[in-house]
């Protein structure tokens, strides 16, 4: 038992502390648990279950599904219309935004849904003069609690249903709790609604430009290549690596003709205006050495950096100007600028790089990349297509418009409607129901088969496989058997709908910083066990836990949704707390009487 808990505290501190991936980290618990069999009861056949588990085998599948229902644009048609509805009233835009999110996430994993419907939140939010900021935590915080609508809400729900199946067989149906679902995101929408405006601070500007946004002013310069400059009669690329100064060429003005990306095989030539990014210390460094003229300081639009309008074709290459956000299962997490190669891969220049409320300017090239950073990108319209179709990437616009299969958008809902409602009526379980929805899709042509694995976000798979081992040693161990008895011995006094409520408040509280179905796979053999001793009703208590793992509003770490989140809001870390934990406590509140009402203690 005590090496069950080093390892659990070992695993909870990586969580939190991050230094490798939550996957790395979920898989090299199951490696410590078969290691140390003797004193975790777990053999190699049990550590490597988790990958033949029907949760993670339907979590993936799940995957498929989803991917499958957004290459059909279902997400963006609801936004045309919601955009339409909606005009230019806040309260009804902030209303649609919140039912959408929250509706979509009880049949679609939730974060593709809030992938799609940043840049649109975005692009409302500026044409209705609104800071952004006021709509992207109501986004975030709606499809969390939109996933406690159906089993498939998220990933988290068939992990814990397939953790209930195994100690007191019974797994949760389809619509086992779409009522405590629909009462949690009604009473949640109308506190976003009422609240969220009053408490979310304008981080951004409702009217301001991406260069103000970003702070570009004084990171821009021109400057005019002399006839003596060694840059004359060099390429881009030779230009950029052959001098030891950090600077980025942004554009080349040449005969009034502006040339965006690509650039690197560009040669300059003498009388070249260069439009540079770099510190002022640096283009005057530049200027000694290099033989360029600096020109009168101009405060760069987003017009200027992006040839717009009837200026395109007499400009030359068509640019624009946009934020590109970086998902937490982006491959390029982890990677740098420079070793992702970003420039010449994407024919695409990053101007800066915001981080939460922090903007940074120079050396970016050697910043390691985070989920949830945004860059700020100009690149051609192809370009930009091109990194709104790459699921390494959000592009916070809606200016890259990807091809959708508006066709196949019946076959899609009729597929993901089967597949909900054979399971809901108990033909087949739901393991066996994804699993034929996710071939229906590649044989109807909604998906191509090459499109498969990119649809499933492996480290979630990954993750799922090596935590379900933990919950096993934990039960068999007697680990969460002990846990449970001192909680019972502190609660004693208490009625068992305060003890459920204890329940979901603490497991509520170690989701915010560690993962929502770390915390399931830890909780959930605790609370059964707590119910057994005190006489509870232990389904009630699974449900407690199930529900509070999905309920991250305290952190921008807590769940990936808010971590998306965070930087195109200009989120500063206390905004979360501010709005989620009033909701927290509203909905420990809400989700306790509720389950106690329905399904008694």
């Amino acid at each position: 038992m005590l090496v069950v808990f080093g390892i659990v505290l070992l695993a909870l501190a990586l969580f939190i502390t991050a230094p490798v991936p939550i996957d790395v980290t979920a898989i090299a618990v199951m490696v410590a648990l078969i290691v140390l069999e003797p004193w975790t009861g777990i053999g190699p056949a049990d550590g490597v279950s988790g990958f033949a588990s029907s949760a993670t085998i339907t979590v993936l599948m799940m995957f498929v599904l989803s991917e499958g229902i957004r290459k059909t644009g279902l997400v963006q048609i609801v936004s045309a219309r919601i955009s339409a509805f909606a005009g230019d009233d806040e309260r009804k835009l902030l209303g649609s935004i919140i039912g959408v999110s929250g509706l979509s996430s009880g049949f679609i994993n939730n974060t593709p849904v809030v992938a799609i419907m940043i840049p649109m939140a975005s692009d409302l939010a500026r044409r209705v003069t609104v800071s952004p900021s006021r709509f992207m935590i109501p986004l975030s915080f709606a499809s969390m609690m939109g996933g406690m609508l159906t089993l498939i809400g998220t990933s988290t729900n068939i992990l814990a249903s397939d953790v209930s199946a195994r100690l007191i067989g019974r797994p949760f149906s389809m619509f086992e709790f779409t009522s405590l679902g629909a009462l949690v995101l009604v009473v949640g929408s109308l506190y976003l609604l009422v609240a969220a405006p009053r408490l979310l601070p304008d981080r951004l500007p409702a009217e301001g430009e991406l260069t103000e946004e970003f702070e570009m002013a004084d990171y821009l310069t021109e400057v005019v290549v002399r006839e003596d400059s060694p840059f004359v009669g060099r390429t881009v690329r030779e230009a950029i690596e052959g001098e030891e100064f950090e600077f980025d060429l942004v554009q080349l003005v040449r005969d009034g003709e502006v040339f965006g990306e690509p650039l690197a095989q560009k040669t300059i030539r003498p009388g070249d205006v260069l439009v540079v990014r770099t510190g002022r210390d640096t283009v005057v460094d530049i200027i000694d050495v290099e033989g360029v003229d600096l020109l009168p300081h101009v405060a760069f639009t987003d017009a200027d950096l992006a040839a717009d309008g009837a200026d395109r074709t007499e400009r030359g290459t068509e640019q624009d100007l946009v934020e590109v956000m970086i998902p937490p299962d982006s491959s390029l997490v982890g990677e740098t600028l420079s070793s992702a190669n970003f420039r010449d891969r994407y024919d695409a220049t990053v101007l800066a790089l915001r981080r939460g409320p922090t903007v940074l300017h120079r050396r970016m090239d050697h910043v390691e990349l985070r989920g949830g950073d945004t860059l700020l990108v100009q690149a051609s319209r192809g370009s930009i297509e091109r990194l709104g179709a790459n699921r390494d990437f959000v592009v916070g616009s809606e200016v890259a418009r990807a091809e959708y299969r508006r066709s196949k958008l019946p076959i899609a809902l009729a597929i993901v409607a089967a597949v909900v409602a054979v399971a809901a009526l108990d033909l087949y379980p739901i393991l066996v129901t994804s699993m034929a929805g996710a071939v229906a899709m590649v044989a109807t042509g909604v998906l191509r088969p090459t499109e498969l694995y990119d649809a499933i976000d492996w480290s979630v798979i990954f993750m799922l496989a090596g935590l379900i081992p933990l919950g096993m040693a934990m039960e068999r161990t007697g680990a969460a058997a002990f846990l449970a008895g001192h909680v019972v011995a502190n609660t004693t006094a208490f009625d068992a709908v305060v003890v459920l409520g204890v329940f979901y408040l603490f497991t509520a509280l170690i989701t915010n910083v560690v993962s929502n179905n770390a915390s399931v796979v830890l909780m959930i053999p605790v609370a059964v066990d707590a119910a057994n001793r005190i006489g509870a009703n232990e389904f009630s208590f699974v449900l407690a836990v199930t529900f509070a793992a999905s309920s991250a509003m305290l952190t921008p770490i807590g769940y990936q949704t808010n971590l998306m989140v965070y930087a195109p809001g200009g989120y500063r870390f206390a905004d979360f707390a501010r709005v989620g934990a009033p909701l927290q406590l509203i909905l420990a509140v809400v989700t306790t009487l509720g389950i106690a009402l329905i399904w008694g203690v």
